[in-house]
């Protein structure tokens, strides 16, 4: 089955550097878009980061370009998310994500969103 498993969390001082990992298995990883979500404490989900199949295109929310970057490996189906400059409102748990087509004899009937466990991310001094 699918599974998505994220690492690389912890505490670190603003303005410090962490990379998250995300360990992907159960599907044809260079096949489909990865990204990063993250939830602070009473707040949404927000999405920090998208990265097409290929590596080729990126996309970030606002408040972290140019701070973060999002790549991937496809001969080790891992998605990373290296952050630098954190800053304390970038805590929260951060999630990686895909979303895998559906079918029903051989119709398309939708997507399934899957994610991972979740690793969360303090920045505070």
């Amino acid at each position: 089955q699918v599974q998505l498993v994220e690492s690389g969390g912890g505490l670190v001082q603003p303005g410090g550097s962490l990379t998250l990992s995300c360990a992907a298995s159960g599907f044809t990883f260079s096949g489909y878009a990865m990204r990063w979500y993250r939830q602070a404490p009473g707040q949404e989900r927000e999405l920090v980061a998208t990265i097409t199949s290929t590596g080729g295109s990126t996309g970030y929310l606002e408040s972290v370009k140019g701070r973060f970057t999002i790549s991937l490996n496809n001969a080790e189906n891992t998605v990373y998310l290296q952050m630098n400059s954190l800053k304390p409102e970038d805590t929260a748990v951060y999630y990686c994500n895909t979303a895998l087509p559906n079918y029903s004899s051989m119709r398309f009937t939708g997507e399934t969103d899957y994610w991972g466990q979740g690793t969360q991310v303090t920045v505070s001094s």
